[in-house]
């Protein structure tokens, strides 16, 4: 089944996002990642998971990150709306 969120997002506001990747992503990508803090874990599996998490001004800069993401070859596993700022 899937989570439907519960909250309204405006094209042009600030959010927080968790976007978690399959692949290790250096902490040093930060800036190119519009300034997400990035960890990493490993999975049962022996797969490394990195997450981003961190405030986005609007859906823009949330696109800019994606394209990053897409230009380093990594896959998106998830990409959660955390909140509205």
């Amino acid at each position: 089944m899937t989570k439907t969120p519960d909250i309204k997002v405006p094209f042009d506001s600030p959010v927080a996002y968790r976007i978690l990747l399959q692949g290790p992503v250096a902490p040093t990508w930060s800036d190119r990642l519009q300034g997400m803090d990035i960890s990493q874990a490993t999975s049962d599996t022996g797969l490394t998971i990195s997450t981003l998490t961190g405030e986005l001004p609007d859906q823009t800069a949330l696109a800019g990150v994606l394209n990053t993401i897409h230009e380093m070859h990594l896959s998106v596993l998830s990409v959660e709306c955390l909140k509205k700022i």
